[in-house]
């Protein structure tokens, strides 16, 4: 059927029939039915499955849009979690600084505290000692004096006195000396 109309085309154009933009009629039928052949061909075998393959990449085109969006919604929701979570993060890091400085200020101060009790503990035993000491020393000059001044007392007032004059007097002194 196409072989007749392009044999009528050549016959028509070696015959002389005439300039491109003349209207032949018998060219003008062949190619409307040409055409409308054409159109009923491509309608039955090849318009269903051009429209079918371009639903099919229009729907992949939308899904992978789709899936686009979505994994571009999800990644700023991580990112969202993500900055939530590091501010989190720094908070916490904050509170614990700042729990180790008040730990540590209040560990000095407990140890400042603790070396204060005892060095004045040390002290007050020190002290005591001392006293102790000052005291065990002043018993033991008290009686060396008093043996020295019995001594004494008792070589000039053997010239002079008798013994129960003397023992009064030494016992006197010794009254004395015990007050101070």
């Amino acid at each position: 059927m196409l072989t007749g109309f392009y044999l009528s085309a050549l016959a028509l154009a070696s015959e002389g029939g005439g300039s491109l933009i003349d209207v032949n009629p018998g060219v003008a039928v062949w190619t409307l039915v040409t055409f409308v052949v054409l159109l009923v061909v491509l309608k039955k075998f090849a318009w269903k499955p051009i429209l079918t393959a371009l639903e099919q990449r229009e729907n992949a085109i939308r899904e992978s849009l789709e899936k686009a969006e979505k994994a571009k919604e999800d990644a700023q929701k991580v990112l969202d979690q993500n900055q939530v979570n590091l501010a989190k993060a720094e908070e916490e890091s904050k509170q614990i600084l700042n729990q180790s400085r008040a730990y540590a200020e209040k560990l000095k101060e407990q140890i400042v505290q603790e070396s204060k009790i005892q060095a004045k503990k040390l002290i007050e035993e020190a002290a005591a000692e001392i006293e102790r000491k000052k005291d065990a020393a002043f018993d033991e000059l008290k009686s060396q004096v008093v043996e020295i001044a019995i001594n004494a007392a008792e070589k000039i007032l053997r010239e002079n006195l008798d013994k129960e004059t003397q023992t009064k007097i030494v016992n006197k002194y010794i009254g004395e000396i015990t007050k101070n």
